[in-house]
């Protein structure tokens, strides 16, 4: 297992970021800049064609790591922010936007494209959970949450189905074909999201991931708009949704 290295520490609005690699895959982490010894750990994951300081990420993490005093980290996905666009990544990018032009289904080519990126991804989700347990501050015993949409959402379920220490997670906003058998195996509370006049995503696809999930708490968050009107008053319903599972700094689970 490749050793988490910090190369960067600096203050980001009322948080601690530091940057950080594990291996060759760059991530950052925020922490609160004070409070108690431990606090539990949320993993993001970041949109198609964004990065892990996007502003989406980077809001997020400030509800969770200023609000409730949560420890965030978020790796850059394959072929995204710091890391170099591999020849399929070049190919299936240009195969969107020739469809886009075009006028045709985009869905295809995306949950074709972001399984590959999930199928690299998740393990690297798991070696940084591994890594990130490792400092003081977060510890091996706390509870841990998962956020990701839209392309988050596609390397989430995956690693979520196949990662027993996660405690709650949240996801939406994707289609359910490659993701809707590993959906059967979480059981983890889950709150999801979908816009109700999505362009891309039909509302049954929408429904169809939902269902999928095995979770005895699971809760439908729908929301009227295309599919880039996702309002940002969800980001405050994650935030208190995730807060619910993973309880206040400090505190320990299962010893």
């Amino acid at each position: 297992m490749h050793s988490l290295q910090f190369t960067s520490e600096s203050p980001s609005d009322g948080m601690r970021e530091r940057d950080f690699t594990l291996g060759d895959v760059p991530g950052v982490l925020w922490s609160p800049t004070s409070g108690p010894d431990r606090a539990p750990l949320v993993l993001m994951a970041h949109g198609g064609g964004n990065h892990k300081k996007h502003p989406a990420m980077s809001g997020r993490a400030r509800l969770l790591v200023t609000g409730h005093g949560y420890h965030v980290a978020v790796l850059d996905a394959p072929g995204h922010g710091d890391r170099p666009r591999t020849a399929h990544d070049e190919a299936e990018i240009a195969d969107m936007l020739r469809a886009r032009a075009a006028g045709e289904p985009e869905g295809p080519i995306i949950v074709r494209y972001n399984d590959h990126l999930a199928r690299i991804a998740a393990p690297e989700y798991h070696a940084a959970l591994d890594a990130l347990q490792q400092l003081p501050e977060i510890g091996t015993h706390g509870p841990v949450g998962y956020w990701g949409i839209n392309m988050g959402t596609a390397i989430g379920v995956p690693f979520v189905a196949a990662e027993p220490r996660i405690t709650a997670a949240v996801f939406g906003q994707h289609w359910p074909d490659a993701l809707a058998e590993h959906a059967k195996r979480i059981t983890v509370p889950v709150e999801f999201a979908m816009q109700w006049d999505d362009e891309h995503i039909p509302r049954e696809a929408g429904l169809a991931l939902f269902d999928a999930f095995a979770s005895k708490e699971k809760s439908l968050h729908v929301n009227s708009g295309a599919h880039k009107e996702f309002p940002r008053f969800e980001a405050d319903s994650a935030a208190r949704f995730l807060a619910r599972h993973l309880g206040r700094p400090g505190e320990r689970v299962n010893g």
